[in-house]
């Protein structure tokens, strides 16, 4: 499995089989912290081969830069991923994406997006949170 795409943004959508983003971000400013961010999405575009053939379990976890999860309730999120290609495909795409409403942040600092297939870490996206004063945010 190849992940073309690991993007947080504003808005994602598929659109018939075409993988559409707005707003791609990396960065959040706030004046305070604890911070919730009201909503964003992670766009993901994968690129399945036959090799990748089977059932998978696809885990996507925010965590802080000790690993810690942002919800240790609820992350990792971890759902089935079945994979099978039509015969005489080479390769087989797929666009999925995730919706998150009320992202707590309780400090500053560097997060990651990680992306797991069978509990092995395939790809990790980079997020800030930075504190800024005035004018600045």
């Amino acid at each position: 499995m190849d992940i073309q795409v690991a993007v947080l943004c504003d808005y994602a959508a598929d659109y018939q089989g075409k993988l559409c983003v707005q707003g791609a971000f990396d960065t959040l400013f706030t004046r305070q912290f604890p911070v919730i961010h009201p909503a964003c999405a992670l766009a993901l575009r994968l690129c399945l081969t036959p090799e990748d053939s089977g059932d998978h379990k696809l885990g996507i976890s925010i965590v802080d830069e000790d690993g810690t999860p942002l919800d240790k309730e609820r992350m990792p999120i971890v759902g089935d991923l079945k994979v099978a290609l039509p015969e005489g495909a080479s390769f087989l795409t797929r666009n999925l994406i995730m919706n998150f409403q009320g992202l707590r942040f309780e400090k500053m600092g560097t997060y990651a997006i990680n992306i797991t297939l069978d509990g092995e870490l395939v790809s990790s996206t980079p997020l800030r949170l930075v504190m800024v004063q005035g004018e600045q945010a």
